[in-house]
Parts: structure tokens; C-alpha cells; sequence
């Protein structure tokens, strides 16, 4: 099985985030989701991003990245918004990487210094109408152009944390897809 960095978004780690890795380790992978926040979840994304300010984001990215240290390097990188920041960073930096999974959110692959590594297999998963994804889709267009194995899923809404089934953009069948379209990965490149 795949071992999977698993990163919160801005809301922090939400009963719903924690299902979803939850999800995954009933599935048979093993799962690490550092708490950047020290235990604070906001109801609100305003209020989660109020918060993300207040850390400093360059403060949460070295955080981000430092919960890596002691894991093995052949592992799966995955964030949901803010946490795609860590996850790609990550994803593109740290040599061995196995594949990356985006949900909400892509950066241009230049945000981290250079492109996206080829071999890495990425799924970026974002609902077609959500306000962030006018900002975001171009970015994830080009990442899974890049790589040999990268697919970009659209959603019919316009939700931006709609795998969270504890907030309220939750959309049950969306998620549900979601899911399994990241255990088919972590699958996929666990068998390599």
C-alpha cells in the first residue's frame, strides 16, 4: 500500500478532513495529516484564512514542509486548497515523490521553482464553477499537461471544499467520485 502526506486547508483539520484520511486508511494506506494549526478549525474560510495570515504563510509553507522530514521519500503528497501549497511544493522539491493529489486548489509549477517533475503522477480535482478555480484551473491545466500521468477533474458546481463533508460546500456524490478516483491512484502507484 502508498504511504500519503495528507494536508488541511485553511479551516484547519475539520471532522470531514479527518474522514477523508480516515477514508484512506481503511482503504490499507498509511496516512499522515501533520495539524499545522495546532488544534484550531474555523467554521468560516475567511476565518480559517485570518488565521493562515496571522501564522505567516512562509511560516505554515516551512512548516508544510518540514512534516515530511522522517517519512520516507517514495510517498504520495496530497492537500486540500491552502494545503496544495505543502503538497506541491513537496511534490516538485523532494526527490522520490510517487505522486501528488490537489483537491481545490494548483499553483503554477514556477511557484516552486521550475516545472513539474514528469514522472510524478498528479491528480488535481476542483469544481468547475468555484470563484477560485478562475485563478486556479490554468494552473492545473498546465501541471497535467506536464506530467506524463496527470489528470484534472472537473465537478459539475460551484463549491470550492466540497470533499469536506463536515462544511457546508459538502456535495455527497462529487466527494464520493473524488474519493475514489484518489484510491485508484494511491493504488496504482503503490504497485510500482
Amino acid at each position: 500500500m502508498t504511504t500519503v502526506l495528507l494536508f488541511h486547508h485553511a479551516q484547519g483539520q475539520t471532522p470531514g478532513f479527518l474522514d477523508f484520511a480516515e477514508d484512506l486508511r481503511k482503504a490499507g494506506h498509511t496516512v499522515h495529516a501533520p495539524d499545522l494549526y495546532d488544534g484550531h478549525t474555523f467554521k468560516g474560510l475567511e476565518e480559517g484564512m485570518g488565521y493562515a495570515r496571522k501564522i505567516g504563510f512562509e511560516e505554515l509553507q516551512r512548516a508544510g514542509e518540514a512534516s515530511a522530514d522522517g517519512l520516507p521519500t517514495d510517498i504520495v503528497y496530497g492537500g486540500f486548497s491552502l494545503g496544495v501549497s505543502f503538497a506541491q511544493s513537496l511534490a516538485q522539491q523532494r526527490p522520490g515523490a510517487r505522486g501528488a493529489i490537489l483537491c481545490s486548489a494548483a499553483f503554477p509549477a514556477s511557484e516552486f521553482g521550475g516545472s513539474w517533475p514528469p514522472s510524478v503522477p498528479v491528480q488535481v480535482h476542483m469544481m468547475e464553477d468555484d470563484p477560485f478555480a478562475e485563478e486556479d484551473r490554468p494552473a492545473a491545466e498546465a501541471l497535467v499537461e506536464e506530467a506524463e500521468d496527470g489528470e484534472l477533474f472537473l465537478y459539475p458546481g460551484s463549491a470550492h471544499l466540497f470533499a469536506d463533508s463536515s462544511l457546508d460546500d459538502y456535495d455527497q456524490a462529487a466527494s464520493a467520485l473524488l474519493t475514489e478516483r484518489t484510491l485508484a491512484l494511491l493504488d496504482r502507484v503503490g504497485q510500482r
